[in-house]
């Protein structure tokens, strides 16, 4: 298992459009993948479920893998969050 802490850096932080992205992504990942928002532990497969979380800009999140992958999944999601999510 892998985890890293990202800031969500984009203006309307993850609404529909990025949380889609990001749910899309961690859908190809072969990792299990979760979001960690202070107490709360998200599957970051779901887009409702990203989207329930309401995370605005500025948020410090953990992300986490866990599988064959988890160095790449990990890599490949931090840079697609800080890169802004295509915002």
């Amino acid at each position: 298992m892998v985890s890293k802490k990202v800031v969500v850096n984009n203006a309307s932080g993850l609404h529909a459009r990025p949380a889609s992205l990001l749910a899309q992504e961690a859908g190809k990942c072969s990792s299990d993948v979760k979001i960690f928002v202070g107490e709360k532990k998200i599957e970051a497969k779901s887009i409702l479920n990203i989207m329930a979380a309401a995370i605005k800009k500025g948020t410090e999140i953990e992300l986490q893998c866990e599988g064959a992958q988890e160095q790449a999944d990990l890599a490949k999601l931090v840079e697609l969050i800080e890169s802004g999510l295509g915002e």
